[in-house]
């Protein structure tokens, strides 16, 4: 299953090329931001919703908390996401 999952970011990686890197529940990993470079452009600190590698939204602390509690819910497919997550690699 592949879920949109909230992240924060916390540092650029590659400003130019539009890749940051996000903390998913202690997973850290680099998601691509350009999607979110117009004119409400994100930047470190923020919170987005994050889809294969990909930062689709931007969100506030209050709907990714609540985001990531409903995942948790969901139990063994957060977990393997989780997991999956933490296999996989932008560069």
């Amino acid at each position: 299953m592949c879920l949109g999952i909230p992240g924060q970011l916390v540092e650029w990686v590659d400003p130019v090329n539009h890749i940051a890197k996000a903390d998913v529940s202690g997973v850290r990993r680099n998601v691509n931001v350009a999607l979110l470079c117009g004119e409400d452009a994100v930047d470190i600190g923020d919170w987005v919703l994050i889809h294969v590698g990909f930062a689709m939204s931007k969100m506030d602390e209050q709907e990714a908390r609540k985001a990531r509690e409903f995942l948790e819910t969901l139990g063994g497919e957060w977990e393997q996401e989780l997991e999956d997550l933490k296999g996989s690699a932008i560069e």
